[in-house]
């Protein structure tokens, strides 16, 4: 696909490629930075690279399964965001670098994804996942306005030694207001199996 930029109220989104080699070593192989992510932190620049070169590679698709952007900010690279796509579905994750904690860039940054998904790319279901402990992680999802809908355990950090528990927030485009956008066709009926779900991975210690 055409190389592409997202422009937002404080921020440009930009294709991430080799070119912020070296402003990615700064977040992606920082334990701080990385401790409740699974794939990082990178242990060496080489891991780094290879990520920023696949990540380059599937901007050149004509149909991509994934587009990673790199948040600049002031024309300086602060971080990344990504959107994963299957089906009609999108996961998103983010990372920004520490020393520009705070500042809301994360959300305005997912913001823009999640807007750009649902208008070009036609994805009208997001979801995410982050460790228990990373608690601005998943009320930066709350503040989307993605809904807990998992929690279980067997999740393993990178810089991890034992398994932690992770949630799972979700969140549908409900604007059309019709049905059609729920398995089955039926709002009520998909809600009601969501809690179903989630009530039989607490009974089955997940």
């Amino acid at each position: 696909m055409d190389y592409f930029e997202i422009n937002t109220e404080r921020l440009v989104l930009k294709p991430l490629g080799k070119e912020y080699l070296k402003t990615t070593i700064q977040y992606a192989m920082d334990y701080e930075n990385a401790r409740y992510m699974c794939h990082l932190p990178n242990d060496t620049v080489e891991e780094t690279e290879a990520f920023l070169a696949n990540a380059e590679e599937e901007w050149k698709k004509e149909q991509p399964q994934f587009l990673e952007f790199a948040i600049t900010y002031n024309d300086i690279h602060i971080g990344a965001v990504s959107v994963y796509f299957e089906n009609d579905s999108g996961e998103l994750g983010w990372i920004i670098n520490k020393n520009y904690w705070g500042n809301g860039f994360a959300y305005e940054a997912a913001r823009a994804v999640i807007d750009y998904s649902k208008t070009q790319m036609k994805v009208s279901h997001f979801i995410a996942h982050c460790d228990t402990e990373n608690i601005a992680s998943y009320k930066l999802m709350e503040k989307l306005g993605m809904n807990r809908t998992g929690e279980w355990g067997g999740r393993r950090n990178k810089s991890a030694s034992e398994d932690s528990l992770e949630y799972q927030y979700e969140i549908r485009d409900f604007s059309s207001n019709h049905n059609g956008m729920f398995p089955g066709g039926n709002r009520e009926e998909y809600m009601l199996e969501q809690r179903r779900i989630i009530a039989q991975g607490v009974e089955n210690g997940r």
